[in-house]
Parts: structure tokens; C-alpha cells; sequence
């Protein structure tokens, strides 16, 4: 959930927002090893997107997409690629079925 958006009742109001994320990174180490220390702290990823979702509003999805997409470079700089997709399953738009997404890929 968060209050992002152009429209007044966006920022408001709020509204339901879903957030996929795929990450690429070398996990060579972890599969020989079995352990948690050597590969992504998913609760990190998980946080880091949470704090961009729940920080200040932004108009576009492109920005918030690519607020999380700069987070996750800096917090994991050992990432061969990212995508992340930000959805709006329920804009606020007349004649939209279903929901608008935005993906940004790195590199």
C-alpha cells in the first residue's frame, strides 16, 4: 500500500501497489555451501523496497521503479541484473481494465 501517484486522491487516499523483483548475482559460493551468510539476505531486498514504498510520494511508477532499482544497486553491489516491476493493480483511470506496471532492468 502506499500514496504515490499523480492524482489528489492517490496521495490522499492511497492505494494497493505490487512489487516483483529478479535479481542475478554469482551464488556459486552458496550452492557449495548450504549457507545463509553466503548469498542475498532476502529480508535486506525486502526492506529496502518496503522503506521506498512507504517514503515520501512520488507522481510516476518509472520513479518509483527506478527509487528501488537505486537502492538495491547500492545496498547489493555484487548484482549482475536487476528488474524490478512496480504495479498499480487498481488505478484510479477511467476505461483501464486491470492494472498499469512499469519494468526497469539493469543493467
Amino acid at each position: 500500500y502506499g500514496y504515490h501517484g499523480l492524482l489528489p486522491e492517490e496521495r490522499q487516499d492511497g492505494q494497493p501497489f505490487e512489487v516483483d523483483i529478479e535479481l542475478s548475482w554469482d551464488m556459486s559460493e552458496a550452492v557449495r555451501s548450504d549457507r545463509p551468510e553466503d548469498t542475498v539476505d532476502y529480508r535486506e531486498v525486502i526492506k529496502k523496497v518496503k522503506d521506498v514504498m512507504t517514503g515520501p510520494p512520488v507522481g510516476l511508477l518509472e520513479h518509483l521503479a527506478g527509487r528501488i532499482l537505486d537502492e538495491i544497486r547500492k545496498g547489493f553491489p555484487g548484482m549482475e541484473s536487476i528488474v524490478v516491476r512496480v504495479r498499480k493493480p487498481e488505478p484510479p483511470v477511467p476505461g483501464v481494465l486491470g492494472g498499469v506496471e512499469v519494468e526497469l532492468r539493469w543493467p
